[in-house]
This record gives structure tokens, C-alpha cells and sequence, in this order.
């Protein structure tokens, strides 16, 4: 009887949050550029700040040269310096960003080598050498695979210019579904990564921040230590807005969206993935990350089937997932303003999935990143192996 009233309150739960998720995605107005970005963009180049872009690179696929590219198109009134930072001149992106650099004479870009090693964070130390040679007060730090829309500059920032605001970021979604194992992946971000965020901000002011590209300015990281206090942490986008968030600034999400390109991967790396992205989580927010299983929308109905299959159990069961598997296909079409059919049945095989991964994650504190294999202790610093 315990266990049966267990089940059926951790399923009524589950409904509900999976409905206010669905809530806070209906609310938030997606793809909708800044009036004020907008006409800003319009003005003389004299009127915008100048955007130094921090672009830390390492290695090269099919997608990277494109989305490099996206960065150097204009679209913005002010100058802008596009400063691209590699480990070693031997990195097989170097030619390539040097002819893309070549094809954009007007374009403000720099390839710059940036071999000190600063830390456990090799992602980090590029950016701490690549800011000593930063021209402007604003800075944009992005991932390579990042592929941005044109006007994206005048979007990002245009929010920097309210005093309490400290980090601007924006949802990102991914849009290179090859094999099952990419469309699990971009099921979770598509459809759950950014409406949970939206759970949390709708609860307490967001204190991280998403990593494909955060704007800020040089006066805020100055008064967090700047990329150095980063230079041991695996989440240096959680770090940076975190403790951008407790200096008093604002973290902000903006409307606009932008794609993560990549090749192909197996499932191997897939599941690589996600283990390393569920045990940063969990040392960066435990308790958050430890309850996070109470919105297992396919979990916890199974689980009370299993236990107690009437017809009654089957009913509220069915009501369940089928409201799950509608949330996750309204939010996947929001984000990526594409219907896909098969965000129904991805939902509850993510689910599954996710629930393995989930408990994976507290048995192990090791991770593979950028082929280095590192402990991750509390607090999320990188001890490498």
C-alpha cells in the first residue's frame, strides 16, 4: 500500500511539472528578435560598442569552416574583432581558418596561437591568452561549432546595455540528426534542456549560464578574476555566470537562437556525452540534479503499471505519457521550427535513457573530454588522469 501511494503521488508529480514545463515554453517568446537590438542595428557605427569575439578552437570537421564563417559576415554597425585561439599551429583547423580569414579582407579576424597551458581547462587557457589581446570592453565568447544568423551581434548585446545586466546567453539547438544516437541527443536539447531552464528561471533568477555563446563585458569578468578563476573547472560556462550571478548581475536569456554543428557521431561517443554532461551537472548542482528524476514523465507511470496494473492505473498511465510526448514534440517544433512526428516516441525512449544515464552518474566522478580523461571533484574542478 506504501509503495503503491509512493508511485502514484511520483506520477501525478511528474505530470504536473511536465505541464509546467510545457507552460514556461508557451510563455517564452522564442525567435523573437529586441525591438531595441533592431534599431540599434540601424544606427552609425559611432552609436555600437565594439564586440571582441573569443573563438577557441580545436580540430576541424565537416561543419567547423561554416560555421566559422557565420561569425565573419558583418551585420552588426560598430566594430567587431573576431579573435580565433589555437593550442598549436599544427591543429588541422589552422590552414583552414588562415584561407577563411584570407576570403574576409574586411572582416576584423585574427588567428592567434596560444600555447601557454594555464590550466586543467585547455578550452579556458585559450581564452585567458586570447582576452590579454581583446580591443573592446564587450566580449562574446563562443563554441566553434556555433553557427550564428545574421544581425546575431546587435541581439546578443543589445541587452548589456541595462546597467544590471551582467551575462547575456542565448538557447542553442542542434541541428545534425545523422544516426539515432545524434536524434536522442537532440531530443534532450531540443525539446528539454531549454524548456527546464525556463523551469528554473520561472522559480529563482538563473546563477549559471548556457556555454555556445555568452556576452559579457571586461568589467564583469575583471570583478570575478577574469577566465583565470575558470582555468580548473570542466563547466566553465556554469562557473563564469555563476559567479557573474553572485557578484549581483543579472543573467539574462535572450530570444534569439543559434545551431551546434558537428559530424556524425556513434553511440559510443553519444553516451560519452551525455555521462559527462549528467556528472558536470551533478557536481555543479546536486541537489537540483539529485531531484531532477521527479519529472520522469515515462518513469514513474511504468513503474506504477508494473506495480499495480488495473485499468485505472492504465488510464492515468496513458494521460501521462501522452501529455509527456505532447510537450516534447510542441517544444521540439518550437525550437526548431521544424514538426517532427518522431519527438512522440522519443520522448519516453529519451526518458528511459536519461534515467540510466542519471544513475550512472553518481557512481563515478571520471570523464572523457577533448580525448583527456579527468576526475571531476565537488564543485566541478578537473583533476587530470
Amino acid at each position: 500500500m506504501v509503495l503503491t501511494i509512493i508511485l502514484a503521488v511520483l506520477t501525478l508529480l511528474s505530470l504536473a511539472l511536465t505541464l509546467w514545463q510545457w507552460a514556461v515554453a508557451v510563455r517564452f517568446p522564442l525567435h523573437k528578435p529586441l525591438a531595441n537590438a533592431s534599431a540599434q542595428a540601424g544606427r552609425l557605427s559611432d552609436d555600437s560598442p565594439g564586440i571582441t569575439v573569443l573563438k577557441p578552437l580545436k580540430g576541424l570537421d565537416s561543419e567547423t569552416v561554416e560555421c566559422l564563417r557565420s561569425w565573419l559576415a558583418r551585420g552588426y554597425p560598430g566594430e567587431v574583432e573576431v579573435l580565433f585561439g589555437l593550442a598549436s599551429a599544427g591543429d588541422p583547423v589552422c590552414e583552414q581558418v588562415r584561407q577563411l580569414i584570407e576570403g574576409h579582407p574586411k572582416a576584423n579576424a585574427r588567428l592567434v596561437i596560444c600555447p601557454e597551458n594555464l590550466g586543467a581547462n585547455a578550452k579556458v587557457s585559450t581564452l585567458i591568452q586570447l582576452m590579454r589581446l581583446a580591443r573592446h570592453d564587450i566580449i562574446v565568447v563562443s563554441d566553434a561549432d556555433v553557427w550564428v544568423p545574421d544581425g546575431f551581434l546587435a541581439q546578443i548585446v543589445a541587452p548589456l546595455r541595462d546597467p544590471a545586466a551582467g551575462l547575456i546567453n542565448c538557447f542553442y539547438r542542434l541541428s545534425t540528426c545523422a544516426n539515432l544516437a545524434m536524434r536522442w541527443e537532440a531530443f534532450a536539447v531540443n525539446a528539454d534542456f531549454w524548456s527546464q531552464v525556463l523551469q528554473s528561471q520561472s522559480l529563482k533568477p538563473l546563477d549559471f549560464a548556457l556555454g555556445a555563446v555568452m556576452a559579457t563585458t571586461r568589467a564583469h569578468l575583471q570583478k570575478i578574476g577574469g577566465f583565470e578563476a575558470l582555468a580548473d573547472y570542466l563547466a566553465d560556462d556554469y562557473q563564469l555566470g555563476h559567479r557573474i550571478a553572485q557578484s549581483g548581475a543579472r543573467i539574462v536569456l535572450s530570444p534569439i537562437v543559434v545551431d551546434c554543428r558537428t559530424d556524425p557521431t556513434s553511440w559510443r561517443e553519444a553516451w560519452a556525452h551525455q555521462l559527462r554532461w549528467a556528472r558536470t551537472i551533478r557536481v555543479c548542482q546536486p541537489w537540483p540534479y539529485f531531484f531532477s528524476q521527479l519529472q520522469n514523465a515515462t518513469l514513474w507511470p511504468c513503474l506504477w503499471v508494473l506495480w499495480q496494473p488495473t485499468r485505472a492505473v492504465l488510464g492515468i498511465a496513458v494521460v501521462c505519457l501522452t501529455v509527456r510526448m505532447a510537450t516534447g514534440f510542441y517544444c521540439e517544433r518550437k525550437l526548431t521550427r521544424r514538426p517532427n512526428l518522431g519527438s512522440l516516441w522519443m520522448a519516453p525512449v529519451k526518458d528511459l535513457l536519461q534515467t540510466i544515464i542519471w544513475g550512472l552518474s553518481f557512481l563515478g566522478r571520471r570523464i572523457t573530454w577533448r580525448g583527456q580523461r579527468s576526475d571531476v571533484s565537488a564543485g566541478g574542478k578537473l583533476s587530470k588522469v
